[in-house]
């Protein structure tokens, strides 16, 4: 991987690897639902794109957790599959959130990001536990950015396509 690569966030497939048809690929990329994720893989049609994944953040069994941690932002990465490239075209979205009554309220914030960031969010709690009345560890958290575009860029790369975020044009 070159600086370049590095600076603007683009993933090759490794050397040798043959480019799987996009219905495989989107198969794939769907496949990395499951209910221990705290992000979600989804159509991106309303968005205008082919995929969207984005935290669980209103997700019954996920928003305590994001609300005990205090998360302000949330983030969204949409896809496009371009063909002709091999390419998966990627950007990302960051929201604001607030939280009243402990139930999350997502709002766009009035400035935009596009392109890469990076946003680490970690921390325990700690008080007298229900169960057995003693002082100890409730919750641990650590979000970031990374645990959601990692797991896309790995299945990209593994079918043979390109991890390419556009940081200036269309999607």
């Amino acid at each position: 991987m070159s600086f370049i690569d590095r600076l603007t966030g683009r993933r090759a497939p490794p050397a040798g690897a043959v480019p799987q048809d996009v219905s495989v690929l989107r198969d794939a990329l769907l496949d990395l639902n499951r209910e221990t994720a705290p992000f979600v893989v989804r159509d991106g049609g309303p968005e205008g794109a082919d995929l969207v994944a984005e935290w669980r953040i209103v997700d019954a069994r996920w928003y305590e957790i994001f609300a005990k941690a205090g998360i302000g932002k949330g983030a969204q990465v949409l896809l496009r599959f371009d063909e002709a490239s091999g390419e998966v075209r990627s950007i990302q979205r960051d929201w604001t959130i607030e939280w009243r009554a402990g139930l999350p309220v997502l709002s766009f914030a009035s400035e935009m990001f596009r392109g890469q960031s990076i946003e680490l969010s970690l921390g325990t709690g700690w008080a007298f536990r229900e169960e057995d009345l003693q002082f100890g560890k409730v919750y641990r958290y650590r979000f970031q950015t990374r645990e959601l575009k990692e797991p896309l860029q790995e299945v990209t790369a593994l079918h043979g396509w390109t991890w390419r975020p556009v940081l200036l044009g269309r999607l």
